[in-house]
């Protein structure tokens, strides 16, 4: 601040405060750091749970395509069934070990995945990626899935609720 005296000079005021931040003023800083710490923490999750069930779709529905790929090339004569069969796969290994083809002369292997992905929502690293799925067999009824002689559909074990507030059981 200038201040003119008296003799027409100038002069500067200097403030008797020190620079810094009062406790004050700390204070504020950090409770607006908090709530907005707080803000943000709920919106990660839900971030980081959307990441889990785009994954788990993903995963879902490339099993159930090569599902439905084993159980065309059944019906269509290229791998070998079993008389009174359902024609679906008796595991989910065999779809990445592959089958003889028995159209082909050479009989090459028919390949329906390259890998089994894992159920993102399954935390167990002990068991394989086939075991962390849940299998229906053909013969068991959708609202109770129960594991039998083939895998007609996969699902996760998940107990958790999604987004959309269906179970990931029934997805």
């Amino acid at each position: 601040m200038f201040l003119i005296s008296a003799r027409g000079v100038a002069s500067v005021r200097r403030c008797s405060r020190s620079p810094g931040f009062t406790l004050i003023e700390l204070l504020v800083s950090l409770a607006i750091l908090g709530a907005l710490a707080n803000l943000t923490l709920p919106v990660a999750q839900v971030a980081l749970q959307r990441t889990q069930e785009q994954e788990l779709r993903r995963s879902l529905r490339e099993i159930r395509v090569a599902i439905d790929a084993y159980k065309r090339a059944g019906d269509e004569g290229r791998i070998q069934k079993v008389v009174g069969a359902s024609g679906y796969p008796a595991s989910l290994r065999i779809l990445v070990d592959g089958v003889v083809d028995q159209s082909d002369p050479k009989h090459s292997k028919i390949y329906f995945l390259r890998r089994m992905p894992r159920d993102p929502l399954n935390t167990d690293m002990n068991l394989s990626e086939d075991q962390t799925w849940g299998k229906r067999s053909y013969a068991s009824e959708a609202t109770d899935p129960q594991e039998g002689e083939d895998i007609f559909d996969v699902y996760s074990n998940s107990l958790k609720i999604g987004l959309n507030s269906v179970p990931y059981k029934k997805w």
